[in-house]
């Protein structure tokens, strides 16, 4: 085999995450020593994703398949660690309850950013762009709420549809709504400290909380015969396996039984997994809990302090990744429109939520608001990096709900989906769409607001 750097199979991944960890290395160097970006309070893992996005455009060599391999399973890897951690306090009830309300508030603001971009391009159409395509409007949920692997096939197939540009179009949404997570976002972080609403999360652990975290209890053999971060890693890794074993099963099952089904269902199963390895990680997490009460230590092995380090690694790699994956070069033409989308669909989006937020969220309302925020401009991963600026050791159910609220989501937003597909046959139907958006979003508000109001 050869081992010298004329191998790129072998060099290239582990340049990649050099060029990572270089970054994140210069980027908190940079805040820790320069007051701008201090008082700025970008997150170093932000700072350090621009960094290499500019240098990719200086010369930098960055592979951007990798980066976006990264960030697909730095989500999942993250959210598994996250999922495994034994819970301090339970209230099952209340979970499901503030899960379900979640999946409304997402999919009710994906209605919100539809109806924004479908009233765009029809009234551009009818006074300065006769030829525009009427759909387009709703690749700004697509690329804003669901990300660019959305953005990437609806753009597609609306190209395939006539059009022209249409996935170039709808990446370049999906790379704006990122930026606007992470700029906007610290924006309004900085102007609520300003104005006293929010203090700053330091990740201040109490030195009690991590010695005890640490260790399994007294079994000195076990934590001497391998390394307890070892144990924790291997358990999320094994639980991301599972997931894959799981996803990889019930895609071929239905390539094989419903090829019909499949082409709807296969890219969103695929799509959410981190959902799904979530869902594995709690039920690992709870056959961990119940081995214990058979004396199962092998099983109980768990350590709430480490996982939420190792998801802390997983969330920054992503950050970084995500950031330098984006190309500019698919910002371009349509400028009007994408100018506009953008710019009312973030005021929109913001809008929406700090209404919805404040009804469901009342005891954690900003770090609710704007985790919020940060994924439904931008990923998921962008809600949780605005998140831990606020509540860094994610103290607050506002990380969960991400993930509680995007499964409820993929139910409450199939009709989404469908419509997606329907404004694009004609103007008409597009027309009928829009009306449509507007009744769904009634009954999602009427949900939310009455749920609220009869269990809280």
């Amino acid at each position: 085999m050869d081992y010298s750097a004329a191998n790129q199979g072998l060099w290239n991944f582990i340049i990649q995450l050099g060029y990572i960890a270089l970054a994140i290395l210069v980027a908190n160097f940079l805040r820790e020593k320069i007051k701008f970006f201090k008082k700025l309070m970008m997150p170093v893992a932000v700072l350090g994703g621009f960094l290499l996005l500019i240098a990719k455009y200086v010369g930098l060599t960055v592979s951007e398949s990798i980066m976006e391999t990264l960030v697909y399973h730095g989500i999942a890897l993250g959210f598994v660690a996250m999922s495994l951690r034994v819970p301090e306090h339970k209230n099952e009830k209340s979970g499901k309850l503030v899960g379900l309300k979640s999946g409304a508030i997402i999919v009710s603001t994906y209605l919100v950013q539809g109806i924004v971009g479908l009233v765009i391009t029809i009234l551009l159409s009818a006074v300065l762009m006769p030829n525009l395509f009427k759909a387009a409007g709703l690749l700004l949920p697509m690329g804003f709420g669901q990300g660019p692997g959305q953005a990437n096939n609806v753009g597609s197939t609306y190209e395939g549809l006539g059009f022209i540009g249409g996935r170039s179009f709808g990446m370049s949404i999906a790379a704006a709504g990122y930026l606007v997570a992470c700029i906007v976002g610290v924006v309004i972080l900085n102007i609520l400290r300003k104005k006293g609403k929010l203090s700053v999360n330091e990740n201040a652990v109490e030195n009690k909380s991590r010695m005890s975290d640490y260790y399994f209890g007294d079994d000195e053999e076990n934590s001497e015969s391998i390394d307890v971060l070892s144990i924790q890693i291997s358990i999320v890794c094994a639980a991301y396996l599972i997931a894959f074993l799981l996803m990889w099963g019930i895609t071929w099952a239905i390539s094989n039984y419903a090829p019909g089904l499949a082409k709807m269902l296969n890219s969103l199963i695929w799509g959410f997994n981190f959902i799904i390895a979530s869902a594995l990680a709690m039920l690992v997490r709870t056959i961990f809990t119940k081995s214990s009460k058979i004396h199962s230590k092998a099983l109980q092995s768990q350590n709430n302090y480490l996982l939420n380090r190792i998801s802390g690694l997983f969330f920054d790699i992503m950050i970084v990744a995500g950031i330098a994956s984006i190309n500019l070069e698919d910002i371009k033409g349509l400028w009007l429109v994408f100018i506009l989308m953008v710019i009312l669909g973030g005021v929109a989006t913001w809008l929406y939520l700090s209404f919805v937020c404040k009804k469901v969220y009342k005891d954690y309302y900003y770090q609710g608001l704007i985790s919020m925020f940060g994924m439904l401009t931008g990923t998921i991963s962008s809600g949780v990096l605005l998140l831990r600026e606020v509540d860094g050791k994610l103290l607050t159910p506002a990380a969960n709900n991400l993930i509680t609220g995007s499964s409820f989501g993929i139910i409450l937003g199939a009709p989404v989906l469908i419509l997606v597909g329907l404004a694009a046959k004609s103007d008409m139907l597009c027309y009928v769409t829009l009306g449509i958006l507007f009744v769904y979003l009634g009954l999602l508000l009427l949900i939310i607001l009455k749920i609220n109001n009869k269990k809280d």
